[in-house]
């Protein structure tokens, strides 16, 4: 099934807010964007649940910004969305590094689109 641009454009705007310091820091929003029952097999390897998440998050030092691209999304069944793409971190210097290969799936609830899977992948930089 083809996906409507709109749709699209506002998941990846749900995904970029989650890379934004002052979204992360507030445990309100994340409420609202992560499913309950969300899942994280992070790009350490390491594994989160949506309590861990809310909990890490918000204590997290933000020491470089995160630069995110080639996004690309998928519908994989009603209300499902596969949403693909590349991040960076970018230092102060402006250098780029921490590269990852980023999946995240995206259910719509009665409250609205929430991050139910998300999977970071390291690549070569």
């Amino acid at each position: 099934m083809i996906l409507n641009s709109d749709l699209i454009n506002e998941l990846i705007k749900h995904e970029l807010m989650l890379h934004q310091p002052a979204v992360r820091q507030d445990r309100h929003v994340l409420d609202e964007l992560i499913h309950p029952d969300f899942f994280e097999i992070g790009r350490s390897g390491n594994t989160y649940t949506k309590s861990e998440i809310v909990e890490r998050l918000p204590a997290e030092e933000a020491t470089a910004r995160i630069v995110s691209e080639g996004f690309h999304a998928a519908q994989i069944a009603p209300g499902v969305v596969l949403l693909t793409y590349q991040t960076a971190q970018q230092n102060s210097d402006g250098a780029l590094s921490h590269r990852a290969l980023r999946a995240s799936t995206w259910l719509r609830t009665e409250t609205g689109w929430q991050l139910r899977y998300h999977q970071g992948t390291p690549i070569p930089n």
